[in-house]
């Protein structure tokens, strides 16, 4: 398929972009791609490639923006039920501590969750995976951790497993037993953290071996004032890694207890969240490859004000990742478009710093910049044109979506045949 007369080819190519550097495009105007076997095999200028490749089935994109399919790097796609009332207490002032304290929060979806069938789950979980497909997103991070138990997380992982085959996109899967501190073990978060070391990281990494010839998934932890603590989430990945799992961690959402810095001292592929990392934190986590993913919609569906400080990252030589966080209780969104909008009002970047961001420093946040996040020869064509004739109006433009067309390994796949 040679896809051609882009107005504007972004390719992003050359890999993940450090600091200020964020926001290399690699623009061909009047652009074409040309994909074969699923894959990319060349681009350019659009008169070359057409003289060139003359026989081949075309898409004429007639002067529309032609980019990387969205690696969306933090998700908790998987859940049962919502948070509504929730959102409706927050209106009226209470805060996402006060009301996780008093049973709400993460808790409250893991009931819902441990009640769902796998069934249920799955049907549930697709509908906002496509939901994600038709705004952009062609690969997907996928936490579990909303079932808390041993049980409830394998059937959040036989999901993924059952839905990564049905869906197009590429689902990168995180076991994310240490999201919260389950009912079961309220007060006592040793215990808990004990029970995560001891029975359920071996646990997983055997049924997973039986399960699928996958790569062992990542291994996450919710580094938290009424979460996990600094000690407790080192004991986790530490762990985690001494079994073979790859590692990430949620960080200074709301307090800087250190995770940015234990994050870069363990080697994580990410560090996610962000908001009240420290000065020395970030420069700490700038001379490492830790990917730092920024989670804009977080904040915006708390209504606070404070955002990661992405403009520090950048100034500290960092990594710079955009992610939807997409959850029921701070941020049910789909759209990697409008977190690239939210990232340049909030976080002072250009329209090309969040699509690099959420494109291929993404990818780097999920150990995937080799395959996917940007056009380039021997990666995958996952490719998305937009129904404008400038880039510039992602970020420019929100509530809408942008996407005219999505390629999923060199195959379009209409969203209404999203199986």
């Amino acid at each position: 398929m040679l896809i051609h007369s882009a107005s504007q080819l972004l390719t992003t190519a050359g890999g993940p972009q450090r600091g200020h550097d964020l926001g290399n495009l690699e623009v061909i105007k009047d652009g074409a791609v040309l994909i074969e076997g699923g894959l990319i095999v060349e681009t350019g200028a659009s008169e070359d490639l057409l003289a060139k490749y003359p026989d081949q089935e075309q898409i004429n994109a007639r002067g529309r923006v032609v980019m990387p399919g969205f690696v969306d790097p933090h998700t908790h796609v998987l859940w049962a039920g919502d948070r509504a009332l929730e959102f409706e207490l927050r209106a009226q002032g209470r805060s996402y501590l006060e009301i996780m304290e008093a049973g709400g929060g993460i808790v409250s979806t893991v009931k819902a969750t441990r009640k769902a069938s796998l069934a249920d789950l799955k049907s549930q979980t697709r509908k906002r995976l496509q939901n994600m497909f038709a705004h952009g997103t062609t690969t997907v991070e996928a936490k579990t951790g909303y079932g808390l138990e041993m049980k409830s997380e394998l059937r959040s992982l036989q999901a993924y497993l059952e839905l990564a085959e049905e869906v197009p996109q590429d689902m990168v899967i995180t076991f994310l037993g240490a999201h919260a501190v389950p009912p079961e073990y309220a007060g006592a978060p040793e215990g808990y953290t004990a029970l995560v070391c001891r029975e359920m990281l071996p646990g997983i990494k055997k049924w997973w071996s039986k399960h699928t010839s996958r790569s062992l998934p990542f291994v996450d932890v919710f580094c938290e004032e009424g979460a996990f603590n600094l000690s407790q989430s080192r004991l986790i990945l530490e762990t985690a890694q001494s079994l073979g799992f790859a590692i990430k961690i949620h960080a200074d959402e709301f307090k800087n207890l250190g995770g940015a810095r234990l994050a870069a001292e363990l080697g994580a592929v990410s560090a996610d969240h962000l908001v009240v990392t420290s000065q020395e934190d970030i420069e700490v986590l700038a001379g490492s490859d830790t990917v730092a993913v920024a989670l804009p919609c977080t904040p915006f569906g708390l209504a606070e004000g404070d955002y990661t400080p992405a403009q520090e990252i950048l100034s500290a030589g960092g990594l710079l990742a955009v992610a939807t966080d997409l959850n029921p209780g701070t941020a049910w969104c789909e759209s990697m478009q409008f977190a690239v909008a939210l990232a340049c009002r909030y976080m002072n970047l250009s329209p090309a710093q969040a699509i690099v961001a959420a494109t291929i420093n993404a990818a780097a946040a999920v150990g995937k910049e080799s395959e996917v996040g940007s056009l380039e020869p021997g990666k995958k064509a996952d490719i998305i044109i937009l129904d404008v004739s400038d880039y510039r109006h992602l970020g420019y433009r929100f509530g809408i979506n942008l996407v005219h067309r999505v390629i999923k390994d060199g195959k379009y796949v209409p969203s209404e045949e999203f199986s």
